[in-house]
């Protein structure tokens, strides 16, 4: 076995804090700070009183956090590889622990702690942990040159944040947590799905919202809608546009469920063609030129590869378009452009205008041999085996990641879990009519998943449906099912159709 393999890494982990500390009973905050960790340093431990946090300055959003418990706040540095330099912040409530650990998720190229997320957990008595990922800001430049730290950001941060935010917990509190929860949302989703394949012992249970998981042909995808819609200046569809472009999709498909809502409940059913748009005569502020439609079909995909035809990633839905604006310049979208740049070809002058969907995309894949950025895997067995749950959710309206992503990749689990029946006893996929990437958009898109998750992992309560609110003024004006995937909501017949309860969640 390797000094590396992840069972012994967890071991040396458990068998230096048992040295340390009795197994049935806590340490002060302060003292954490000594606890010997492999390949770690402990750079802070401070207790910080209840009430408002003021952010590290290096954080992206520095102003306080308000109305937070006391807590024990832990930094430390990890160093699995030689060129590792992994921050991870470890927050342990100093009362009112609820017994339970939540690692929460990133965003893009996800070099930041998330410290809103962490605030969020201790709050409802979770102690949290969080990483940078092995580098600071939102670019990949950290990537060019330095293979041990993409391999850091691909899944090892996670997994040795998590083997070490464990430890620490069973030194503060006495003994470790008896159930571990991931929660994240696109990058985040990603790092969820990658620790139920690679490391499936780490998590009882996961939320995976709108996974970027497969990387190479998302970020493929994305860089191709930047090339449709600025590499030549006639194909830009402006902003006042892309809301034409909106109206005249949702108008086309919004009654298909039945009730007019103003939301498209199954964008696979809508065949909305952008050339009804199509200017008649001269261009004009209401109508799409022919470079203009020819580009939003390009948007609306599939996108395949022009030699063979085959299909790489899927295209955006209908009623995604005021999204657009990520790919709509006057730079191409900055994740995938930094993918291609840095990663990829390794030259910080690439231009995107040079992009070939055969060439690159193929060239990608190559150098992401063994899927150190993709999370594809369905092969979910082991990780169900010990009771594991894994709740999906994604956003028809998602605007970055392709909605049938997650589509193909659950229906990707159903067959290797042998069928959907047998599938939903633990991994259950949500779509979310009119939401954006992650949250956001016309429909319904703040729900409780955390309480959801606790109550199947902990109760055996599988989520029959999930609750769905809209807000607009900081008020409620409508809840909506999100329904089990293949299922979808259809309203009664009766009642208001901005009430939950007179929908139910039926088969297509």
């Amino acid at each position: 076995m390797s000094y590396n393999h992840p069972a012994r890494r967890c071991l040396e982990v458990l068998v230096a804090v048992s040295a340390l500390v009795p197994s049935a009973a806590a340490v002060s905050c302060e003292s954490l700070g000594s606890l010997f960790l492999p390949q770690t340093k402990i750079t802070s431990a401070q207790s910080v009183a209840a009430g408002d946090f003021t952010l590290p300055q290096e954080a992206s959003v520095p102003q306080p956090i308000h109305n937070l418990p006391a807590f024990c706040r832990v930094a430390a540095t990890l160093v699995p590889s030689k060129d590792s330099d992994i921050q991870i912040e470890v927050w342990l409530p100093a009362a009112g622990w609820n017994g339970k650990f939540q690692a929460v998720g990133n965003g893009g190229w996800s070099g930041a702690i998330g410290y809103g997320a962490l605030a969020g957990a201790i709050r409802h008595g979770y102690a949290a942990a969080s990483t940078d990922t092995g580098h600071h800001g939102g670019s990949a430049e950290f990537a060019f040159g330095h293979p041990e730290k993409l391999i850091d950001f691909g899944y090892r941060s996670e997994h040795e944040m998590t083997v070490k935010a464990k430890a620490l917990i069973a030194a503060f509190y006495g003994s470790g947590p008896k159930l571990s929860y991931w929660n994240g949302c696109s990058s985040g989703g990603k790092q969820g799905l990658k620790e139920a394949q690679k490391y499936p012992g780490d998590f009882n249970g996961i939320i995976a919202g709108a996974p970027a998981n497969n990387w190479v042909a998302l970020l493929s995808s994305d860089m191709m809608n930047s090339v449709a819609l600025l590499k030549e200046p006639g194909s830009h569809i402006p902003p006042a546009k892309l809301n034409l472009l909106h109206k005249a999709a949702v108008d086309a498909c919004d009654a298909l469920d039945g009730v007019k809502d103003g939301l498209i409940e199954d964008p696979t059913q809508c065949h909305f063609d952008p050339a009804i748009l199509l200017c008649k005569e001269a261009e004009t502020e209401s109508c799409l030129s022919t470079a203009q439609v020819q580009a939003a079909r390009r948007i609306y995909g599939p996108f395949t590869n022009p030699r063979t035809h085959q299909e790489i990633y899927p295209g955006l839905e209908p009623g995604s378009e005021l999204g657009w604006t990520a790919f709509a310049g006057p730079a191409p979208f900055p994740i995938s452009n930094d993918y291609f740049r840095y990663v990829i070809h390794a030259n910080p002058d690439w231009d995107f205008r040079t992009f070939d969907a055969d060439r690159d995309v193929a060239l990608a894949e190559k150098l992401d041999h063994g899927d150190v950025l993709k999370a594809v895997d369905p092969n979910l067995s082991e990780f169900v085996s010990h009771g594991g749950k894994l709740i999906l959710y994604h956003g028809w309206s998602d605007n970055l990641i392709a909605p049938l992503n997650s589509v193909n990749y659950f229906n990707n689990v159903v067959s290797r879990l042998g069928g959907l029946e047998k599938t939903e006893e633990s991994v259950r996929l949500f779509m979310a009519p009119g939401m954006g990437h992650c949250s956001g958009g016309d429909g319904p898109n703040t729900v409780d998943v955390v309480t959801a998750l606790e109550e199947w992992v902990e109760q055996g309560k599988a989520p029959e449906r999930l609750i769905a609110a809209h807000r607009s003024g900081g008020q409620v004006d409508r809840t909506r099912p999100w329904c089990p995937y293949p299922q979808v909501a259809r309203y009664k017949g009766a009642g208001s159709i901005d009430d939950a309860a007179n929908f139910v969640c039926t088969k297509p």
